[in-house]
């Protein structure tokens, strides 16, 4: 959005292009279709690793008459929901939503299906804030929703909804955070979003932070407008046009109240007491700011309470909420949740899960049940705040940056907004990825992470205000090493020997792990672990000193270092020149030193003030960079993304094609692919096949979520969000193979993701888990057309010895007829195909062998399923009719197994010895049942016998039932019956070959005896029932032959 002051969106875009065309830089053309077709690799999926640690809220709300029902609103990862009192909270805006950031939730008091949702978050932070697109309307309780206006770049931090018409409501839109703009104010709607009326307008600086509505007369409403603005460098809280204003006609006019309340105000939070709606509390912002209370309905205000505690950091807090069943309680939002009970003379602090407190509903129908949105996620009580649900069951934390390591499984590190820094396995050998894996590493929520790849032991962390530390992974000790310890909260940056960033850079050397570098406004470089440190380069910013004084004004200063300028902000190694290290600044100035400082050039390639977000040197060739430059705390919010190939001699625009107001935050190149990118920006992930010349999205199955950093690692691409935590898109091999003709290809066989064959893990939690990658083989191949119901893809598997060990196919079989028809009613068989449809397809082979011989009426606890394959060399081979492909791929063994060769062979042979023990089991058992079937039903047709024959058919059937009993539990219905009644062979060498599978080598000489006397047992009840196929069976199946009626099979 932007100001009449200001010439239009494509007016700018249109000067950039022309600004260019007279300097060095040159643009690609401008594209918006897809350079490669998506259905190649659009059911591709990433992979959430974590963490279920949640992020901030600023919005939240109950539902009368359902205390287990509750919605949240998260700074960047959308709507949630719970059903349960937040035992567990489920997103419901991922498939409909532009954005993730929520300002405001409000459920029609009237019709609980009818809920708006208010984009972009109130709190105006310097970092991790991401814009408002519109207000969001569900009529169906958050299964569906629709765009309902206001969808102009702008906060929304509150919506109000008529108590008993749920088409009427009125909206506080706080507007651009970044610059002004006329569509800032209350906003009403009376016919449910369809058309919205602009009740209240002040000025294009000034925006409504809250709203207030009088429950008992909604024609009674306060308003709360905000004259704010940020910079860089300075956050506006207060100026013309701020303070409290009520309307008494439902929002048509207003009046600005004023009696007994300061002259120049800032943020305001307000609410009434549902109990007594002339008593009103307002939290405000200004010299002789704090609690102010009137009793006559706006009338006339009194200061109640002064307290700095109430009142710090106004632009981010300000929020507060009255007891609806007393009017003499109330809470107070800061840093901690403060309660009074006598009308806010007095405040007590109530404890929550996690601290910075924005918002809370309170139940009308039961005060002790509340919901409160802070900094960690939304949290419940029922009893008043004594006790509240965890916040370890939220995906939605913020990350700025993103760094792996090389261990087995590889680690994922980065600082988690509002929180701490963490490190998360990439997966895990047990069941998921949990709470209970993950661990700090020394500096902060702000934090870029620095290590030895191969050895990371010595983890290097920032955090705010310059603090930098050394966390020892082996002792668990943290220790600070900032180069100069200087306590810079509430000084001015120009003041400081050194200015840091927020997000101050950090890295360790790629050719040397003891060399750390670490950015300020200056590169300082350390070779003992931080004791001393060496300044290596002059200041590499614009250096503006009027520009980093006060970071906040006129009211409320602001200088906890996130308004901290002119400071380096990206840090860049070459990984194949010693010495070579880029470095940008979040003033827009790049440079490049190629002697490890002895000299620096100025490469600037973005002219106008901007931030250097993230810098990639091309694994490709030396001297070609690309630079991801993002304006959008300066107002624009255009995509930059620039490329040299000459160590910044030239610079190309190579961002084209990108939504206009997509701002990029990263740009990553493939490792193996020369010339594919990938682009995180605040829409969303992108991806470029030509280096930049065309772009095409890759969000997949990513909720709407800003991209903050991503790194290309082996085979995978991990990814950092804003509000949705670390995400990781497994083996990416099919977009490194990809091109537009092969869209015409009838069938492709993208390379395989190898297997591996785990053996048992598991770990005891009660938290929520993230996904472990796949364990068996993924398939993944393209088909132009669907197939027809006669058509079937199969996917033969071979082993080294060119040996068929599976054969999967698309459609089903006659095993499965049979196994399903044994199952378990508690434990029912999903079996799943390859998918025959046309596009991009994945299938995951589980690592078994063929099912065993299946055979009606047997319930076989353990299942069908044949074993697992050893580790080795495999291949996978796809047929579609007369097209066939064929790619090699592994079965690893397990990274944590210690086996040699001859070890394996002795498991393998000793599995295969049980699978054809019970196969040669279970066709004796059909064979003596087809006997016995046959035998009964001689008996059943009454003909008229021998007396001998009917006592040797009696004796035969007697005999068979007996033997059947010794192989399989006739008895056996549920898996619970292997309590009840013993467990016969077949369930003996099931477990066995159980055991052998999931034990590894070397096989345990017990389990080897095991199988000698299996294979013994089961001898011995072949050679039994053969005799008796022998000496009984035979004998009278001539003698029913000689009687020319019957003819039994010979056996």
């Amino acid at each position: 959005m932007v100001s009449q002051k200001l010439v239009s969106r494509k007016m700018v875009a249109a000067l950039a292009i022309c600004m260019s065309a007279l300097s060095s830089f040159s643009h690609s053309a401008f594209a918006l279709e897809d350079t490669v077709n998506p259905e190649l690799f659009d059911k591709m999926e990433y992979r959430f690793i974590g963490p279920y640690r949640g992020g901030r809220s600023v919005a939240v709300t109950g539902v009368e008459g359902n205390t287990n029902l509750y919605f949240m609103g998260t700074a960047g990862g959308g709507v949630w929901k719970t059903e349960n009192a937040g035992l567990s909270w489920t997103a419901i805006s991922d498939k409909t939503f532009q954005v993730g950031s929520i300002g405001a939730i409000a459920v029609a008091p009237s019709d609980p299906n009818v809920i708006y949702v208010g984009t972009g978050e109130g709190p105006i932070r310097g970092v991790t804030t991401s814009h408002g697109k519109g207000v969001y309307k569900s009529t169906d309780g958050g299964e569906t929703w629709k765009l309902v206006g206001l969808d102009k770049r702008g906060q929304i931090p509150k919506i109000r909804i008529h108590p008993t018409n749920p088409d009427i409501a009125w909206a506080a839109v706080q507007g651009n955070i970044w610059g002004p703009n006329e569509e800032r104010g209350i906003f009403k709607t009376t016919d449910g979003g369809k058309t919205w009326q602009h009740v209240l307008k002040v000025n294009a600086d000034t925006g409504a932070a809250d709203l207030a509505i009088d429950p008992t007369n909604p024609r009674i409403l306060y308003a709360s407008m905000w004259h704010h603005g940020r910079t860089p460098w300075f956050i506006k809280s207060g100026g013309e046009g701020g303070g409290l204003y009520k309307s008494t006609d439902g929002g048509e006019s207003w009046d600005k109240l004023e009696k007994g309340l300061p002259k120049l105000i800032g943020k305001v939070g307000v609410d009434i007491a549902a109990s007594n709606p002339k008593r009103l509390y307002a939290i405000i912002e200004a010299d002789e700011g704090g609690l102010y209370r009137s009793d006559d309905a706006g009338k006339s205000w009194s200061l109640m309470n002064d307290d700095n505690i109430l009142k710090a950091r106004a632009w981010y807090y300000n929020h507060i909420k009255v007891d609806p069943n007393d009017e003499n309680t109330l809470y107070v939002m800061n840093v901690q949740l403060h309660k009074s009970i006598d009308g806010g003379k007095t405040f007590e602090i109530k404890s929550l899960p996690h601290g910075d407190t924005h918002e809370m509903w309170i139940n009308p129908e039961n005060s002790l049940n509340m919901i409160n949105a802070n900094d960690g996620g939304a949290t419940v009580t029922f009893d008043g705040g004594e006790s509240w649900s965890s916040i370890y069951n939220q995906p939605t934390a913020q990350f700025y940056r993103v760094i792996t390591d090389n261990l087995n499984p590889y680690y994922v590190y980065g600082g988690q907004q509002d929180n701490s820094t963490m490190a998360t396995p990439s997966e895990t050998w047990g069941d998921g990825i949990g709470i209970e894996d993950q661990f700090a590493v020394g500096g902060g929520e702000s934090a870029h992470i620095a290590f030895n790849p191969d050895d990371p032991t010595l983890i290097y962390a920032t955090t705010i205000n310059g603090t930098l530390t050394e966390y020892n992974r082996d002792t668990g000790l943290t220790r600070p090493i900032m180069p100069y310890p200087e306590y810079v909260f509430g000084r001015n940056a120009r003041d400081q020997k050194y200015r840091t960033n927020w997000n101050a850079p950090v890295i360790v050397s790629k050719h040397d792990p003891d060399t750390v570098y670490y950015g300020t406004q200056m590169i300082l470089k350390t070779t003992d672990r931080g004791v001393n440190w060496q300044e290596i380069s002059p200041d590499l910013t614009r250096n503006e000193p009027e520009k980093q004084g006060l970071n906040g004004g006129p009211i409320t200063n602001e200088q906890a270092g996130a308004e901290y300028y002119n400071t380096v902000f990206y840090i860049a190694e070459s990984a194949v020149n010693k010495g070579e290290l880029w470095v940008g600044a979040d003033d827009g100035k790049l440079h490049i030193t190629r002697d490890e400082g002895k000299n620096w050039k100025d490469i600037t390639p973005h002219k106008k003030e901007a931030q250097v977000n993230a810098i990639e040197l091309s694994p490709h060739a030396q001297g070609r960079a690309y630079v991801a430059v993002a304006g959008y705390k300066l107002n624009d919010y255009t995509p930059y993304i620039y490329k040299t190939d000459n160590y910044g001699k030239r610079w190309k625009r190579i961002d084209e094609g990108l939504p206009k107001d997509a701002f990029v935050r990263v740009v990553r190149e493939d490792t193996e692919r020369e010339g594919m990118l990938f682009a995180g920006t605040e829409s969303g992930m992108f991806i470029s096949f030509d280096d930049g010349e065309h772009w095409q999205e890759l969000d997949l199955n990513l909720p709407p979520v800003a991209i903050t950093d991503m790194q290309v690692k082996g085979d995978d691409l991990v990814i950092a969000t804003q509000g949705r935590g670390f995400w990781i898109l497994d083996d990416i091999s099919p977009l490194r193979e990809v091109h537009e003709s092969l869209v015409d290809e009838a069938l492709f066989q993208f390379e395989p993701i190898d297997g591996i064959r785990l053996l048992s893990g598991g770990g005891m939690t009660d938290q929520p888990q993230a996904k472990n990658p796949t364990r068996g083989a993924t398939f993944r191949y393209y088909l132009k057309d669907a197939l027809e119901e006669e058509q079937t893809l199969r996917i033969d598997i071979f082993n080294a010895d060119n040996e068929l060990v599976r054969t999967l196919s698309s459609a089903s079989s006659a095993f499965e007829k049979c196994a399903k028809g044994n199952e378990d009613v508690r434990s029912p068989i999903k079996f799943k195909h390859p998918s025959a449809k046309a596009g991009y397809n994945e299938f995951v082979w589980d690592l078994r062998r063929k099912p065993l011989n299946c055979i009606e009426n047997v319930k076989l606890f353990g299942g069908w399923n044949g074993a697992r394959v050893m580790p080795g060399d495999y291949k996978a081979k796809i047929t579609v009719g007369e097209q066939a492909q064929t790619r090699a791929f592994k079965v690893l063994p397990d990274p944590r197994e210690e086996a040699d060769k001859a070890q394996l062979q002795v498991v393998e042979k000793s599995i295969q010895a049980t699978e054809t023990l019970l196969n040669d089991l279970f066709a004796h058992l059909q064979k003596a049942r087809d006997v016995r079937a046959k035998l009964n039903g001689v008996s059943e047709d009454n003909i008229m016998l021998a007396s001998d024959v009917s006592a040797s058919i009696e004796r035969i059937v007697s005999a068979i039932d007996d033997w059947e009993a010794l192989v399989i539990q006739p008895k056996h219905q549920t898996f619970e019956d292997d309590i009840n009644w013993p467990n016969m062979l077949d369930r003996q060498v099931r477990f066995l070959m159980d055991n052998f599978d999931r034990t590894g080598a070397p096989a345990q000489a017990g389990a080897l005896k095991r199988l000698e006397d299996l294979e013994a047992t089961w001898q011995q009840y072949k050679v039994q029932l053969e005799t008796l196929f022998g000496e009984e069976v035979k004998p009278l199946n001539e003698k029913l032959s000689k009687q020319g009626a019957f003819d039994l099979e010979s056996l």
